[in-house]
Formats: C-alpha cells, sequence, structure tokens
C-alpha cells in the first residue's frame, strides 16, 4: 500500500503576525511548530513531504528544514508563483500577497501522484489527527476528507479570529463549509459576524476546518477549475485571495465532490498573533512535561517512533 504524501502550505506571508512564522522557535530544543507537524505526520505513516514556498525564501527554508530534519525525511519543494496561472490569465504587478490557498495547493500538482493531506506549516494539529488522517487516506476511498475541530478548542481566550465553519450531514459527509469572521468567545459559547455584518450566536461546539485535508489526486484537476472561475470574477483584485475552503464549498454546491468529515479529538492551536507566542510555548512545554514529545525531537525519535 502506497503511503500518503502530506503537503505542507508555507508560502503564506503572515502579515499579522509581524515575523516569520515558521522560523519562530516554540520547543524546548528550538523546535518550530512545523518541526512537530513532520515528527507526527512520520509516526502518522505519511511517507512524503511537499513543501510549498516562496521563492525569494527558498535558500532559507531549505537551510531550516534540512538543518532540522532532511536526513530523515523524504522531501520535496514546489514554488507558489504569482505567474503561476492557467492559460489566457495574466498576473496584476499591483498584487503583493499570494493567491491563497487553492493556487498554493495547486503549485504541488505536477509532485503527487497518490493520495495527500494538506496542513498549514504553522499550526499545531495533534498526534491523533494526523493517525486518523493518514488511516483514511489508506482507506482506498476516493472521497476526500476534512478534519474537523469543535470551535472552542480553536479559540483564543481574547479577541477575534475568522473561521470556516462546516455543516455536516447524517452520514458524516460535509454539506457546506462557511467562512466566518470575527469569530470570538462569549461567555461558555461564541459569536460570529455574517456576510452582512450582522452578529451571530454560536454554541462553541461546531466543528470547523483549521486547513487540515486529506484529497485524492482527483482534486488537481477541481481545483484547477475552481481557481479559473475565481480569476474570471476576481483576478483584477489585488488583494483577494482564493481559499479552499470556498473552492471546496462551491463545489460541494454543485455536487461535483464527497467530503468526509473526520473529527479530532486534539485542540488546535498556532500562530496568528504576536501574543499567541507565548501561548503555544506553554503548550507545547506542557506537552513535551507530560512525555507526548521528547525534549529534543529530532534527536530523540528512535524512542518514540514505537509509541
Amino acid at each position: 500500500m502506497t503511503s500518503p504524501t502530506l503537503l505542507v502550505l508555507a508560502a503564506g506571508v503572515g502579515s499579522r503576525y509581524r515575523g516569520i512564522k515558521i522560523n519562530d522557535p516554540v520547543g524546548p530544543d528550538g523546535e518550530t511548530l512545523m518541526d512537530y507537524s513532520i515528527f507526527d505526520a512520520r509516526r502518522a505513516g505519511f511517507g512524503k513531504f511537499v513543501f510549498v514556498i516562496r521563492p525569494e525564501v527558498e535558500l532559507s527554508f531549505k537551510e531550516l528544514v534540512n538543518a532540522r530534519f532532511g536526513r530523515q525525511v523524504n522531501i520535496t519543494f514546489v514554488f507558489q508563483r504569482f505567474a503561476n496561472l492557467p492559460s489566457g490569465f495574466r498576473w496584476s504587478r499591483e498584487r503583493t500577497n499570494p493567491w491563497g490557498t487553492t493556487h498554493a495547493i495547486l503549485a504541488a500538482a505536477k509532485a503527487i501522484q497518490e493520495p495527500f493531506g494538506v496542513i498549514n506549516a504553522d499550526d499545531f494539529y495533534g498526534a491523533d489527527s494526523y493517525r486518523a488522517l493518514a488511516s483514511y487516506l489508506q482507506s482506498g476511498s476516493d472521497d476526500h476528507a476534512l478534519m474537523g475541530f469543535v470551535l472552542h478548542k480553536t479559540l483564543p481566550e481574547e479577541g477575534s479570529v475568522a473561521r470556516a465553519v462546516c455543516d455536516v450531514d447524517g452520514k458524516g459527509y460535509l454539506s457546506r463549509i462557511t467562512e466566518r469572521r470575527s469569530v470570538e468567545r462569549a461567555g461558555r459559547h461564541a459569536k460570529c459576524l455574517d456576510a452582512d455584518g450582522n452578529e451571530l450566536k454560536l454554541d462553541g461546539t461546531e466543528l470547523v476546518s483549521m486547513n487540515m485535508w486529506g484529497f485524492s489526486p482527483s482534486i488537481f484537476a477541481q481545483l484547477e477549475e475552481q481557481f479559473e472561475h475565481f480569476l474570471e470574477q476576481h483576478g483584477s483584485e489585488p488583494s483577494r485571495e482564493c481559499h479552499v475552503s470556498e473552492s471546496i464549498d462551491e463545489l460541494l454546491v454543485a455536487a461535483k465532490v464527497k467530503v468526509r468529515v473526520l473529527r479530532s479529538a486534539d485542540s488546535w492551536f498556532g500562530l496568528t498573533y504576536q501574543d499567541d507566542h507565548a501561548r503555544v510555548v506553554a503548550n507545547i512545554r506542557q506537552l513535551v512535561e507530560g512525555g507526548i514529545y521528547p525534549r529534543r525531537l529530532w534527536k530523540e525519535t528512535t524512542h518514540y517512533a514505537m509509541h
């Protein structure tokens, strides 16, 4: 059985963080969040790792990866380039940000021929999430998959964030996925704004997407079609991005895909704002002290590989 591949999206700019998130150490031996993701995914059975990066950070990113785990992991690098567009479309010089996660996934189309997972490089998803995703990708199903996280386990104690809220049907499949903005805690529950700016109450137990997906290679042709549709409508808008959650939602509405929703028991956390750093460091420290990870992640892997 072919091992699934993990596609790591590392081309984002991260302007709200005021720094380079993927390089930011959060572990006791200088590990980054990406280190823990690769460590968990490798133990779960992912066999190849494809990193989507921007050309301008190629040397520094490769140096970071090779220094940490390059000798232990099968690695491929691909570039998300502004000008890499379908035939007939042109890149406006006014654009300063990448085209978004749909475009980032398409950058890996020639590098992946097997079932694959997708994650953000600067997010922590938990070991159980990788095990569940790898198991699904090895099941032989032609359906795609989304790892759903419980909303209240993804929210910061203070401040608001954007979240993609999932509607799941009675058979465990995704029926809609809706981007919500200004999502924040409201007592034991949560609240957000709808598309018209009206406040909506949320239970807090809703499943949300944190951009952890499982795809068969057929997704590339489907996302290519969605990206072309996006460019026709919004290609002239210099800051508009094509998010994979929105692309998948349009495919769901058109009944062109089936997406199984997997439920993670893990708590997600990540680096969105600079204030998140201290909380992430504390979370990692707790996991290390609890024996979930070794204190020197890539120098003590033999014992932990069996757990």
